[in-house]
């Protein structure tokens, strides 16, 4: 490498200048308050963990986008984490071991070897909550709600729109069909791609009734009255109709709570990682191609850990959000005070960062500028004054 790109950074690694820093920053402590109001209680798991306990039981995709390296004091393989919900499921079924429900929530730095969406970094900081023992359709509402009222928090000027489905779907309707592995897989991506061609292609490759099945589902996606067509549809598939009724209940509490958001039925969303069992929830700003939020129910992972437990919970790029905010500066400007080792200065400077302000001190002894405060002495106080 020379000299001239000494400075530059792997594709799709991106480093925070202060002004976005700063709203991150204060974006992650904003939405952590958040959760912690709603009974989840704060973790910081790892960054990295042996693959064997960071990657057991939970499927290919993330197994490919999960850094590795060996490591030199035990000789075993590392993984640097590219999801942190299922660390956190091994918090709960191991480290923590609590009856009953738990409810955690969490912020940190995440790698992935190639990034999930087209457009998106490497590198998302991903900011979550997990709601652990409880099965019930109240602890889904839960999580979506708490989703939906931190991203509120958050400020966001643009209109937001929560794309909802439900693995059960797809699940009763092929997880019983005789069909080779490779080909199932085919009609995962398929329609995790909705992609027309490969759904025509696979359909002359499948039974009958395996096609058409495959064929009405791929259509099941855009406004809320897909419901009542995915009714007709399958009207036979009770594991289908629970899922629809597990989502139009759902569905009812967030119109009545958050009746400006948007919501786009998506009966093939299978964008979440394969450890997903249940519902599948992804938000969305106006404009916007990617998500800037995901999550739905897991109910898997715990066994992984020798403790099997429902769960279910969100994961927020905060990169992504933090980029939808008004760029607001800080409330107050930054105080320029004189260096010195005068105790009355030193006092005065310390009353102020006590207060909240920002107090900077001038090393240079620079011209003043016009508009900029300072910290000058008047007598025997020191006053903050705007210099004119």
């Amino acid at each position: 490498m020379t000299t001239e790109n000494r400075w530059l950074l792997p594709e799709g690694i991106d480093e925070l200048l202060p002004e976005r820093a700063r709203q991150l920053e204060a974006l992650r402590r904003s939405l952590l308050d958040q959760c912690a109001t709603w009974g989840y209680r704060y973790v910081i798991p790892p960054l990295v963990e042996f693959t064997d306990s960071l990657l057991i039981g939970l499927g290919a995709d993330l197994d490919l986008m999960t850094c590795k390296f060996t490591d030199q004091m035990s000789g075993r393989m590392l993984g640097i984490r590219a999801d942190i919900t299922p660390q956190v499921a091994r918090m709960d079924a191991h480290s923590l071991a609590e009856e009953g429900v738990t409810r955690l929530c969490y912020a940190g730095s995440t790698l992935q070897a190639v990034p999930q969406a087209v457009v998106g970094g490497r590198a998302p900081i991903q900011l979550g909550a997990e709601l652990f023992g409880s099965d019930s359709i109240a602890a889904d509402i839960e999580i979506i709600l708490l989703l939906l009222s931190t991203i509120d928090r958050a400020g966001i000027d643009s209109a937001l729109t929560l794309d909802i489905g439900h693995i059960g779907i797809y699940d009763a309707l092929f997880s019983n069909e005789d069909l080779e592995s490779a080909l199932q897989q085919q009609m995962f991506d398929a329609l995790q791609r909705k992609s027309t061609p490969d759904i025509e292609r696979l359909s002359t490759l499948l039974p009958s009734a395996t096609a058409t099945k495959l064929r009405r589902l791929a259509s099941l996606h855009g406004a809320p009255d897909v419901l009542a067509k995915a009714r007709d549809a399958f009207s036979d598939e009770s594991g289908v109709l629970a899922a629809l009724d597990n989502l139009e209940a759902i569905l009812a509490r967030v119109r009545k709570r958050f009746p400006e958001v948007a919501v786009y039925i998506d009966l093939t969303e299978l964008r979440g990682f394969r450890y997903h069992t249940g519902l599948v929830f992804a938000v969305y700003l106006e404009g916007w191609g990617t998500a800037v939020a995901k999550g739905g129910r897991y109910d898997s992972i715990g066994a992984s850990f020798g403790r099997d437990r429902p769960a279910t919970g969100f994961a927020i790029d905060l990169k992504a959000l933090v980029d939808g905010l008004r760029i607001n500066s800080p409330d107050q400007p930054p105080i320029v005070a004189p260096e010195g080792d005068d105790p009355t200065l030193e006092q005065a400077i310390d009353a102020l960062r006590a207060e909240g302000r920002v107090v900077v001190l001038d090393l240079e002894q620079s011209a003043r500028v016009t508009g900029t405060q300072y910290l000058v002495l008047r007598g025997t106080d020191w006053v903050v004054e705007e210099f004119s």
